[in-house]
């Protein structure tokens, strides 16, 4: 028999039980995705959604009650949020601690990063960016809703609308979300009152006519207790639409996007070396806007040379068609120059190409954007150098007023700017294409990404 030392059978027995609790994990990963593909969970339509408000109006905990009253949160998540439920001295569960993630905002009591979940329901799947609600952290909130479809705007019903209300609606606004929530929280506070929601809704259609704020969606909740977040509140008869999670699973997103002009940033060539496939040349990347078919006739820019769609592909799979957010490589009749950065676009609707524009940029660091210092500009897959010439002004985030005479950003500052760049670029404006009409601003000592802007006129 064979002498081992107990230590040696400790680290034996510690391996056994490691690679048993993955086997399990795994088989109840593939369970779980199995049961998702069989309810149709794999192939339901993606909302991204982001949240926002002041400072303690409940953003986190609304986030928790969505996904726990949705059953979109695991036992060991359940079971941590009890623990640090009761460290922190609460004596109810508390749901923001889903969201605050960081040790440093748990402490703080505060969210201040992004912090992003991931959830679905029978009927949508859907990623939702919490937002910090300090001005100090504005630039946090331009990540976060840079890429969403809707906003949940957060009003304490106690205080109504705020500095921060009117500033978080004029960002959203400004990043061009479609859909906007005004979600009027902390109701059980007073008294479900109809009253108190009337005043409110008012006061915000007043800001939101003066800030040309259009298709907000009003809902009473309590997302302490759940009032129409995912259930129906018995306490607010008097309200007759939607509850939150009801609106979310229903509101359209994405058609607009297929109805805009073609647009295809490419962002590489294949060119696969095989029997299969002889003198292949596809150009991969993820369609922005509109869509594509085989024998459409097309542009490259900025070299303005045309040729003809032959073939279209999702991995190895042919298409006859493609839309809006698609994945895929295209094939073209001719063999033209087309490399990363180009923009495939179709011939009857080709954007404009210039060297100086005009942008809305939000400065994201703690050294001042300088005039006539050169910056890396990354407009989709394109990259050119750039300066900024002026500062038409600068807004002042409070009271939405046009500082003028600025001649450097500090960081979260909003401002309009012209820039000018190295070489021709086909771009959009913010407004047309959200893709084509935003860029950022890379630093080429560090590489950090220094700003990011919006395109709102083209010269």
């Amino acid at each position: 028999m064979i002498n081992v030392p107990k230590q040696q059978w400790r680290t034996v027995k510690r391996q056994v039980i490691f690679n048993l609790l993955l086997k399990i994990y795994q088989k109840l990963q593939n369970d779980k995705i199995h049961s998702h593909m069989e309810k149709g969970y794999l192939d339901m339509e993606l909302l991204r959604f982001t949240t926002a408000g002041s400072v303690d109006d409940g953003k986190s905990t609304l986030i928790g009650r969505l996904l726990y009253d949705s059953k979109s949160i695991f036992e060991d998540q359940l079971e941590a949020m009890k623990i640090a439920s009761a460290n922190r001295g609460n004596e109810e569960l508390n749901l923001a601690l889903l969201t605050d993630g960081l040790r440093a905002e748990r402490e703080q009591g505060i969210t201040i990063d992004v912090a992003y979940r991931y959830f679905a329901t029978p009927k949508r799947k859907f990623i939702i960016a919490d937002t910090p609600g300090h001005i100090e952290y504005t630039r946090n909130m331009v990540t976060g809703a840079s890429t969403a479809d809707l906003a949940i705007i957060l009003v304490d019903a106690r205080h109504g609308v705020l500095e921060q209300t009117v500033r978080h609606s004029y960002i959203a606004s400004l990043l061009g979300i479609e859909h906007i929530v005004v979600c009027f929280n902390k109701m059980d506070l007073v008294d479900y009152s109809e009253i108190v929601f009337n005043e409110i809704k008012n006061d915000y259609e007043v800001m939101a006519q003066i800030l040309e704020i259009h298709n907000c969606t009003f809902i009473p909740i309590s997302a302490k207790l759940g009032d129409n977040v995912v259930k129906k509140s018995e306490n607010m008869p008097w309200y007759k639409g939607d509850t939150l999670l009801n609106y979310l699973e229903t509101v359209p997103i994405g058609y607009a996007l297929t109805q805009k002009p073609f647009r295809f940033p490419v962002q590489h060539v294949i060119r696969p070396i095989s029997d299969k496939f002889h003198d292949f040349r596809g150009y991969s990347g993820r369609i922005a806007s509109g869509c594509i078919a085989v024998g459409d006739k097309v542009t490259v820019l900025p070299s303005k040379k045309t040729s003809e769609v032959s073939a279209l592909y999702f991995a190895q799979e042919g298409l006859h068609e493609a839309i809006a957010s698609q994945s895929i490589s295209i094939c073209l009749k001719d063999n033209i120059d087309v490399s990363r950065g180009n923009l495939i676009v179709k011939s009857d609707s080709v954007p404009s190409l210039s060297t100086d524009l005009e942008i809305m940029i939000c400065w994201f660091r703690e050294d001042c954007l300088e005039l006539r210092k050169r910056y890396i500009i990354r407009l989709a897959t394109q990259e050119v150098f750039g300066i900024v010439r002026s500062i038409d002004y600068k807004l002042d985030i409070n009271s939405l007023e046009q500082i003028r005479g600025v001649n450097a950003l500090q960081m979260n500052d909003i401002a309009k700017i012209s820039l000018h760049v190295s070489e021709e670029i086909a771009v959009d404006t913010y407004q047309e294409n959200r893709v084509t009409g935003s860029l950022i601003f890379i630093d080429p000592d560090s590489n950090d990404t220094v700003g990011a802007g919006m395109i709102v006129s083209i010269k």
